[in-house]
């Protein structure tokens, strides 16, 4: 691949994406502008504002685009954007996370510093793994989830798409936790989660429900 085919925009410039362009750097890739819906004061990496996204006629451009969004939600609506006008994505991977075999990653995920990966895990679309969480074996991650810095996933869990996973929390062997859901930073979960449903604790217990 030719080293001008690495530059890649980002869609959003504050601090989620801060992270998105450190990754990218270390991972042989270019930032060299980004989208967003006015142009960022703060300008740490020197990047080009290309104004909205909506509005750029991308024929010109052949860069990777990458959602650097931490919200969900509207990570997502990016990220469908992106597919809906065929722009080139990629995976960005930061190279001291450990990656074990046959483990699938869809693109426009980003894994950060430290992250471990255990044989046979399916990680989504538009996934963040935040720095130092462990995934064990044959986990399931689902399109759109953020998995929160130290988070430990055991061996075959499954999280639903949309669903918010806080730092140092721990989800135990089989448990599968539902779409659209938040487990609270530190939180043990011992039993499945339903769908749209804020759990907190140590054991976590239901919170309310996230509408």
């Amino acid at each position: 691949m030719k080293k001008e085919s690495l530059e890649i925009n980002l869609i959003g410039y504050s601090g989620h994406a801060y992270t998105v362009i450190d990754v990218a750097k270390k991972s042989g890739f270019n930032p060299i502008g980004y989208f967003d819906l006015i142009e960022n004061l703060e300008n740490p990496f020197q990047l080009t504002y290309l104004g909205n996204e909506c509005e750029f006629d991308f024929s010109r451009s052949n860069s990777f685009v990458f959602p650097a969004i931490g919200d969900n939600r509207l990570r997502m609506k990016i990220h469908k954007f992106i597919l809906a006008n065929n722009l080139k994505e990629c995976q960005l991977i930061h190279p001291s996370a450990i990656i074990g075999c046959q483990v699938k990653i869809e693109s426009s995920t980003l894994i950060t510093a430290g992250v471990i990966i255990n044989p046979l895990g399916k990680i989504g679309f538009g996934c963040i793994l935040n720095t130092g969480c462990i995934i064990d074996h044959e986990a399931i991650i689902e399109n759109y989830v953020h998995i929160g810095p130290g988070s430990t996933l055991a061996g075959n869990v499954t999280i639903g798409e949309g669903t918010f996973v806080g730092a140092n929390s721990t989800i135990i062997q089989g448990v599968k936790i539902g779409k659209n859901c938040i487990i609270g930073a530190g939180s043990v979960v011992l039993k499945n989660v339903e769908d749209n449903t804020i759990v907190v604790g140590n054991p976590a217990k239901i919170l309310r429900n996230n509408d």
